[in-house]
């Protein structure tokens, strides 16, 4: 009997042993990163909370307090109810397509090349988002995440003109989109589709359509129109933006990415900073 309690003393000893030697492990290689980012979801900084428990009937009308969360990607079952009444967005990804996209992630040349694609498009951001008065960090963040998991081969020509896809471009955007905004119309010819599906490659075309797309959702949310919206600034800002983004994607587990995406210091870099060319020893 001694024997046997020893044994099970030694045993309770091991198992958490081993279980913390195996998450040092996986935590220590990239795939193990990405299985840990995507089992924990991305947080704001401390001490900013969002109002996801109350029903999505006009985000500007309710006092501060009323439903705080600690988080501001946490939705209500109210509200995604709304939203999915009136734009049509559902659940999550499946947890092995959450785990490809952060496996995609944590590959730095792939993200390297997303960073000198997204800083192309910065002067088209900053355009668009001071015409509208968007946050800069929205697009930049929309666009980056759009670009680092497009897949191989989408926004050629000939991929746009089989019709094998349903979006296009950096911003990911498709013909729905421009008849939503009035560009297309709904009964369109095939050879205005196809035409429109060019269009949607155009690198400063699809960054004016995804500005113009966020405008039109923040008018349907009733959000402020004349003033950036910054998840700094208040819950209820940072709660816009993640309803924007998920509207944008219509993946629940997409708002968490955007946000941190827009924290990130190297893309508050791109669009914030500026650089100084080397004068040559010459001058």
């Amino acid at each position: 009997m001694g024997g046997i309690l020893k044994l099970l003393m030694r045993r309770d000893r091991l198992v958490p042993a081993m279980g913390v030697g195996l998450g040092c492990v996986l935590a220590a290689i990239p795939l193990g990163r990405a299985v840990h980012q995507a089992l924990y979801r991305p947080l704001l900084p401390s001490g900013v909370p969002a109002f996801g428990s109350t029903p999505t009937g006009g985000f500007a009308s309710r006092p501060p307090s009323e439903g705080l969360r600690p988080d501001p990607i946490d939705f209500s079952t109210e509200e995604l109810r709304e939203l999915n009444r009136r734009f049509g967005v559902h659940g999550p990804q499946p947890h092995l397509a959450q785990l490809f996209t952060a496996g995609i992630d944590n590959l730095q040349p792939l993200r390297s090349r997303t960073l000198v694609r997204l800083e192309e498009l910065r002067p088209l951001i900053l355009v668009e988002a001071h015409r509208h008065q968007l946050n800069p960090m929205l697009l930049a963040a929309v666009l980056f995440d759009e670009m680092q998991h497009a897949k191989p081969g989408e926004n050629t020509p000939i991929a746009a003109a089989s019709g094998l896809f349903h979006t296009h471009g950096p911003a990911q955007l498709g013909v729905g989109e421009m008849v939503k905004q009035g560009l297309l119309s709904a009964d369109a010819s095939p050879e205005e589709i196809e035409q429109a599906r060019l269009e949607l490659l155009d690198p400063e075309r699809s960054v004016a359509l995804l500005a113009s797309k966020f405008v039109r959702l923040r008018a349907a949310l009733d959000l402020p129109q004349q003033r950036q919206l910054m998840a700094s600034r208040s819950p209820r800002d940072a709660k816009a933006l993640a309803t924007l983004a998920y509207l944008h994607n219509g993946k629940l587990d997409y708002p968490g990415r955007v946000l941190r995406y827009m924290q990130d210091p190297e893309l508050h870099a791109l669009i914030y900073g500026s650089r100084n060319r080397p004068t040559s020893p010459m001058i």
